[in-house]
Order: structure tokens, then sequence, then C-alpha cells
């Protein structure tokens, strides 16, 4: 059977603000803003360590899609969540799932969750480390 999908080329949030929002990703978790566009009220930053791009635009609902405040599951890495949250909630950052960890049969991972300022909320998660 043949892929139907080969890659993923970015991610999209609806957001209300857009220099809230580019605050946050910019300055709060350190993104690196590689395109804006004030008048189209869009951003575009560098994910690191991929290709990938977290893209981010005012919300239109004539567009459809999800509005702000409604995206999660997507998963972001830190070596250490713990010391990533601190750093973010010291920054102005939302914690909504202070750091804990898991351990599922055979892993451990240490998980949070952040949210924006609308509310979109993502996953901070350490690599898994084999259970010995």
């Amino acid at each position: 059977m043949t892929a139907n999908i080969e890659g993923l080329e970015a991610v999209t949030v609806h957001i209300r603000d857009i220099q809230k929002a580019r605050q946050f990703y910019g300055a709060v978790l350190g993104l690196k803003e590689i395109q804006f566009d004030g008048k189209a009220g869009r951003a575009v930053f560098a994910i690191p360590g991929t290709t990938t791009t977290l893209r981010m635009h005012l919300y239109d609902p004539e567009e459809g899609g999800r509005e702000p405040g409604t995206v999660s599951g997507i998963v972001f890495s830190h070596h250490d969540p713990a010391s990533a949250c601190a750093e973010i909630t010291r920054l102005g950052g939302t914690v909504t799932d202070p750091p804990h960890t898991l351990h599922p049969p055979g892993f451990t991972t240490t998980l949070s969750v952040i949210a924006d300022p609308d509310g979109n909320e993502f996953v901070l998660r350490s690599p898994p480390a084999p259970t010995k």
C-alpha cells in the first residue's frame, strides 16, 4: 500500500490576537519567528529540531476549522518538562496540567500541558526513557 501522507509541513492554530500570540510563542516558548504579516494577522514560527512550522492566524468563521482555544493533542518535546514549565510560568505563560511522570509498560516519560493566550493546549513531554 502506498502512503497517502508523506510528511508534516505545518501545524496551524487559530488565534484572536496576533500580538499576544507572537509574545507567547516567541518570548515565552522561545520559538523563532520566521514570518509575520501584520495586515493579515499571520505569523509562522520554526519548531526546533524539525522542518515543520507552527503557523497561526486570526480566526475567520467563514473559513471553517477549529475556533481559537480548541486545539489540543499537539506534543512538543523537552528534556526536562518541569524546568521548562517553571520558565514558561515565570515568563507569563500558563501551565494547565503540571508536570507528572508516567510509567507505562516499557518506558517512563514526564509530561505537562501548557496553553497559549487563547487556550489552545499543547503537551510538553520528555523523550521516553526505557525502564529497566
